[in-house]
């Protein structure tokens, strides 16, 4: 793993070293960032969450939103740190009331995700945060989620960037990536 930028390098470093890869899960052929260790090393994390949001506040980001599931594990800390709200982009008919979809492809799989209409209000400025960039489809959707909603997006932060699958070539936006594997 290397890091992605000059000023997060140590910590890049540090991260990287708790990112444990395991290999076909969950299906043959898939090697799974497992962030969990990363997240359960608690100055690791807060050196990570303090990391995000230094380098997101000059977007002037109004609330975080984080990607079902380990996106929302990554958003609630970044949000607290941040003094602001979080909300959550979900599989499809996990929230009640009116909300908002969009259909995605994974690197092992199809899926639609929802945001409630409710959490978000228009032009607000919304930082997205998620665990890993593979392909790009999944945060592709959830960006044009966020804007159907309503949202500006001021920002897209993930901790891992998995670069042979280019996905960030599929995103209209920049992301910043602590580590670049």
């Amino acid at each position: 793993m290397t890091a992605a930028g000059g000023s997060g390098q140590q910590l890049a470093r540090r991260a990287g070293r708790l990112i444990r890869e395991v290999p076909d899960f969950p299906l043959p052929g898939v090697l799974f960032q497992d962030i969990m260790p990363l997240l359960a090393d608690g100055p690791t994390l807060a050196a990570v969450v303090d990391h995000i949001v230094e380098v997101h506040r000059p977007a002037g980001f109004e609330v975080v939103a984080g990607i079902e599931a380990r996106g929302f594990l990554l958003a609630a800390p970044v949000a607290y740190a941040a003094g602001c709200g979080v909300v959550a982009i979900r599989k499809a008919g996990k929230l009640p009331g009116p909300s908002v979809s969009a259909s995605y492809d994974l690197e092992y799989g199809a899926a639609v995700m929802e945001l409630q209409r409710a959490d978000l209000g228009p032009g607000q400025r919304v930082l997205l945060v998620d665990d890993v960039l593979a392909t790009g489809g999944t945060l592709a959707a959830a960006l044009a989620l966020l804007e159907s909603a309503g949202a500006v997006i001021a920002g897209v932060a993930v901790l891992v960037e998995l670069s042979e699958f280019a996905g960030r070539d599929r995103l209209p936006v920049n992301v910043e990536a602590l580590l670049v594997v």
